[in-house]
Order: C-alpha cells, then sequence, then structure tokens
C-alpha cells in the first residue's frame, strides 16, 4: 500500500489555518527562524489542539509525518 502524501496546503486545511500560498508564505515567515531546541509541537503559535496534531502526527509516524517535517525545516530555516 503507498503511503498518502499530502501537500503543504492539505497540513494548512487540517491545522485551520489559510491554506493558499500567500497565507502559507506569511505564517512561515512570521514564525521563522524556529530555535533547533524546540519541537515544532512545543512553538507558543499552536493551539492546544495543533500541538496535539502535530505532536501525534510525528509519533505515530502518521501519514501526516513527511509533510510535518517539510513544515518544521521551513520554520526552522534562516
Amino acid at each position: 500500500m503507498e503511503p498518502t502524501v499530502h501537500p503543504f496546503s492539505s497540513l494548512f486545511q487540517q491545522l485551520g489555518l489559510p491554506d493558499d500560498d500567500a497565507s502559507i508564505r506569511e505564517f512561515i515567515e512570521t514564525h521563522r527562524p524556529l530555535p533547533d531546541t524546540l519541537l515544532m509541537a512545543d512553538a507558543p503559535f499552536w493551539s492546544p489542539a495543533q500541538a496535539r496534531f502535530l505532536r501525534e502526527s510525528i509519533t505515530a509516524d502518521a501519514d501526516w509525518a513527511n509533510v510535518v517535517d517539510q513544515l518544521s525545516v521551513a520554520l526552522r530555516a534562516e
């Protein structure tokens, strides 16, 4: 069975955030750089439900794990 590949826009939809390209770029620009010592799910800008979803996606190695990792990398870039 092929793993499901989710685009960035779907992750933003899942998180209840605006999912158009401009909004995604603005979100990343606004919240980066995230320190390497901070788990992305622990960042102060997530709601408790968003943080739980991000944490569970990585912990359970869910379909969302790859795109969550991509967002983490994008938020750490300077």
